[in-house]
């Protein structure tokens, strides 16, 4: 029970730090709801046969969230842990009584909460300002969105387990997020890209969750994805065995 308060306290002084970073925040919370107003605003939300009889906003809202993960996936994680370490943050704390584990605990929950609310504040953006349609299963459509928070978070912090410094973990992280939100149909949606861009984009592990997000929007079962859900279980194992093994304290 006292590791349980203590991590829980932990997880929210996380956040509280996260939050007073402008930069993530706005990311986080601001960047893909406000590419929401302004494509929804251009081309509005009417059912359009190149999206199966959906609208641009119903496709884009599935599609945005993958932009949340993989903005804190990729991005945030990886360059507040290589800060930490670089700073000695980490150091600091493997001096105090807290087991180790609970610091990664806190910050994977962190992660995970601030990707959750961003996703639900994208949705209500949708549903407010454009009738975005859901047809799904909102447990499995939660599921879906944990497992691939999960991936990229692990993701995120194998990238700053691997590279020397915080500098070089933003490099890395944006480089990795920007090319896979271009070439995922997280930007644009996957029917307008050609299909040598789609032949690359299958090996991404954001163009599963992108996929597997907007499926499960309209309306299919996990079964319908049981390929993108293995390929993100696969990312999800592997970055969290070569984290163990590569993970720096100092």
């Amino acid at each position: 029970m006292n590791a349980m308060r203590a991590l829980i306290r932990l997880t929210w002084i996380e956040i509280r730090m996260y939050l007073r970073e402008p930069v993530a925040a706005f990311f986080t919370f601001a960047f893909a709801p406000m590419m929401l107003i302004l494509f929804g605003s251009i081309f509005g939300n009417q059912p359009n046969p190149l999206y199966g009889g959906r609208g641009m906003v119903d496709v884009s809202v599935p599609a945005y969230l993958g932009v949340i993960i993989a903005t804190v996936g990729l991005i945030s994680a990886p360059i507040g842990t290589a800060t930490a370490r670089e700073f000695k943050v980490l150091k600091r704390f493997r001096a105090t009584p807290l087991p180790t584990w609970m610091y990664m605990a806190a910050n994977i929950l962190m992660y995970y909460l601030v990707t959750l609310l961003g996703g639900i504040a994208l949705v209500i953006v949708g549903r407010w300002l454009f009738h975005m349609r859901f047809d799904g299963n909102p447990l499995w459509v939660w599921a879906g969105f944990t497992l691939s928070t999960l991936a990229f978070i692990a993701l995120g912090i194998l990238i700053a387990a691997v590279v020397p410094t915080a500098r070089t973990a933003q490099a890395v992280g944006m480089i990795a997020a920007f090319s896979m939100m271009a070439l995922g149909g997280a930007w644009v949606p996957r029917e307008m890209l050609p299909s040598s861009v789609l032949q690359i984009a299958r090996w991404l592990p954001l163009t599963h969750v992108v996929t597997m997000m907007r499926g499960l929007w309209a309306g299919a079962s996990p079964g319908d994805h049981m390929g993108d859900i293995g390929f993100l279980l696969v990312v999800l194992i592997a970055s969290a065995l070569l984290t163990i093994r590569a993970f720096r304290w100092e």
